[in-house]
């Protein structure tokens, strides 16, 4: 008689223990009833009934996912290798559950494909320089086609860039062609700076012959401590000055002479 009574009553212990679910902070449950559609619930105690409701759990931390290695032919046709990784976190359940069977895989599937469609559009040079901009633009793209799945794309990162060997000799022969005309211009621009302040102290020279002979004097300095044999007589620079004035009146005296006389002296 007592066991008519303690079937029933384990199996709605059974039951009850069956029905009790309890869902963490980070985690929410989709209630469906019979199929339908009926709550989202948690965190906390939740009474699901067996055979009549069914409830789907949904992680709302973010999600790191790796986006496997990518063939991608740049728009200056060079094949490079590119990986990523993408980060997401559902914002929707109900969404995440009804919308899409697998949000995760489909969710890696258009990370795959916007890797490729967006890289290709550029160039290898922009693909090496500018990475923020490029993980810029596929967040924004995954994140637009994903808002009806419920869920949130907070960031893309490019990982690595592969190039073949080929590839890696030719930029670093550019690298180092640019390297040489860095070199050859600020070269350039030395001498240019040198030969317009040499303008600069001739002019002063010529102006005022003091500094003139200071630096005629420093340069006999110099001279005197780097060849110690030689022997220098300083002349001072009034004297190059008379040798001048009398060659000048010898130039003048042999063009009076040789102009002939006017016809009308005499």
């Amino acid at each position: 008689m007592m066991l008519e009574y303690l079937i029933p009553v384990v199996l709605l212990f059974m039951l009850i223990a069956a029905s009790i679910r309890i869902l963490p902070e980070y985690k929410r449950g989709v209630i469906f009833f019979l199929g339908r559609f009926q709550s989202v619930k948690g965190p906390g105690l939740i009474i699901v009934i067996p055979g009549i409701q069914q409830m789907s759990v949904v992680d709302l931390r973010v999600i790191t996912m790796d986006v496997p290695e990518q063939d991608v032919i740049s728009q200056d046709n060079v094949t490079v290798k590119v990986n990523a990784v993408l980060y997401f976190r559902v914002v929707d359940p109900e969404k995440a559950i009804i919308q899409v069977e697998n949000f995760a895989v489909a969710t890696s599937q258009l990370a795959q494909t916007t890797l490729r469609s967006v890289l290709g559009k550029h160039d290898l040079d922009e693909m090496l320089s500018e990475r923020d901009k490029l993980n810029d633009d596929i967040q924004e793209i995954i994140d637009a086609q994903t808002e009806e799945w419920g869920i949130k794309v907070a960031n893309v990162e490019i990982k690595h860039v592969d190039l073949n060997e080929s590839m890696i000799r030719a930029i670093a022969r550019q690298a180092e062609a640019e390297r040489e005309r860095r070199a050859k211009v600020i070269h350039a621009e030395g001498e240019l700076q040198a030969s317009q302040k040499l303008v600069e102290a001739a002019n002063v020279m010529a102006e005022n012959s003091a500094a003139l002979q200071l630096r005629y004097l420093q340069t006999m300095s110099d001279m005197s401590n780097k060849n110690a044999s030689t022997i220098v007589f300083p002349l001072p620079m009034d004297i190059m000055e008379a040798f001048r004035h009398m060659q000048a009146s010898t130039a003048q005296a042999k063009t009076n002479a040789t102009r002939p006389s006017d016809p009308g002296e005499g």
